[in-house]
């Protein structure tokens, strides 16, 4: 089974390949923002992937619009509702008010 680590808690979790990392931070109670519901229609639930980006999911072009917007799009931004976990991966919360 895939592990996903959240920073800044450390804290590591087993999970079901294919769920995204906001579903497994809510079935998990890991604080991250999500103000759309998953829907891809905000950037609240913006994370940063720290290792593991290729046991991701690709990233859709709407998610690439998303965060262009957002001004901070590189290799390891994604949004938390549109990434899921093919493999191990550690991803850092980022908290909306930092932006």
């Amino acid at each position: 089974m895939p592990k996903v680590t959240f920073m800044p808690m450390n804290t590591t979790f087993e999970v079901k390949k294919d769920q995204s990392i906001l579903d497994i931070a809510l079935d998990h109670h890991v604080p991250l923002q999500h103000a759309c519901g998953g829907f891809c229609a905000c950037t609240t639930c913006h994370i940063i992937v720290k290792s593991g980006a290729s046991a991701l999911s690709p990233m859709e072009e709407e998610e690439q619009e998303r965060l262009e917007r957002m001004g901070i799009l590189d290799d390891y931004s994604r949004l938390s509702c549109q990434s899921k976990v093919h493999g191990d991966v550690v991803v850092e919360v980022v908290n909306i008010d930092d932006h």
